[in-house]
């Protein structure tokens, strides 16, 4: 999905549309993530733990990293 906005392609204007449409269909509900684990606060103890379930082959679906939110606040981004 990056290598057209990083190699600058003819067919941007495609990515945008898809991306456009997808941000669309999203926000109707008729897409929805396929996340099934839901992991916070984001911090180096949970981010092990999700890339073990990872690793294990076992995971179905996504695993979702919640609370980077918290983490800007204290890094003042």
């Amino acid at each position: 999905m990056f290598a057209c906005a990083m190699h600058k392609t003819p067919d941007i204007i495609e990515q945008h549309r898809l991306l456009t449409w997808v941000a669309g269909e999203i926000d109707a509900g008729c897409i929805r993530a396929t996340g099934t684990e839901t992991i916070s606060p984001v911090n180096a103890v949970y981010i092990r733990k999700a890339h073990q379930m990872v690793e294990t082959e076992r995971t179905i679906g996504k695993i979702m990293l919640e609370g980077w939110g918290l983490i800007r606040n204290r890094l003042r981004f």
